[in-house]
């Protein structure tokens, strides 16, 4: 259960964009994923302010530095274990990591970390267990569709708004948004939409069946976010369900 102060997760709003969500219909498909070079030129700037949210091991923290010279780059991520693997790659002074899950309020939150291995390989890789997979969201059909990844007893995290992260850190606008939050994409916006109409463009994962309880589809995700514009959206590489979404914000064309 998420504690802490703020609005609560489902309000009347919450569940009409739900509703009306449901009655959307799918964007095309782009095939391949998005592309470093096609960031540099959407971003068309060797100085821009990223945020990589459920940054994990830093992988893509890392791509972002690579691809621009002066970048500065924020990453969140709530587990111990993922941080761990971040700090011993990620040792730039234009990334900071923030030991924080981003939801919908602010204060602490129940957190469900993934466990096990797809592999042998996999699991030689990862001496403390599958960290790509937890959530601030309870696991229901991720159960299903992956069996070998396991769900250990509940722990607590901190739980910040991207609201009050960006106020108290004096960011103003930002360029784009790299968001893999397993599940809880609707507490991102929920607690980010000062920040989100901010930010130029936002790169989510997605899924159109429920892998964490209360996950929101692609077409509600879309129904909560009127002022982005759909630019891709990538297939998953295992499943045709999810996959990955770059909307552009329609504010910076004012």
């Amino acid at each position: 259960m998420i504690r802490g102060s703020g609005p609560g997760r489902f309000g009347a709003a919450s569940i009409l964009r739900r509703v009306l969500g449901r009655f959307k219909p799918e964007p095309p498909v782009t095939p391949g994923v998005l592309e470093p070079e096609e960031l540099r030129r959407l971003l068309g700037k060797p100085d821009p302010v990223i945020l990589d949210i459920g940054c994990n091991d830093g992988t893509h923290t890392l791509m972002f530095l690579r691809l621009f010279a002066r970048a500065r780059v924020f990453a969140f991520e709530p587990d111990a274990r993922a941080r761990r693997r971040f700090e011993a790659t990620v040792r730039d002074a234009r990334a900071r990591l923030f030991a924080t899950a981003i939801g919908a309020v602010d204060g602490v939150a129940a957190f469900y970390p993934s466990d096990g291995a797809p592999s042998a390989e996999w699991a030689a890789r990862l001496p403390e267990g599958w960290d790509f997979s937890g959530s601030i969201r309870k696991p229901k059909q991720h159960l299903d569709i992956h069996p070998w990844c396991r769900f250990g007893q509940k722990t607590e995290v901190a739980l910040t708004r991207l609201d009050s992260w960006a106020k108290a850190q004096d960011i103003g606008e930002v360029d784009f948004i790299w968001a893999d939050v397993q599940g809880a994409e609707e507490d991102l916006v929920e607690g980010g939409r000062e920040t989100l109409n901010r930010t130029r463009y936002f790169y989510t994962e997605y899924s159109n069946r429920e892998l964490y309880e209360g996950q929101a589809n692609l077409a509600q995700l879309l129904g909560m976010l009127p002022d982005f514009e759909l630019v891709h959206r990538y297939q998953g590489e295992i499943h045709r369900y999810q996959g990955d979404v770059l909307l552009r914000n329609r504010r910076f064309d004012r």
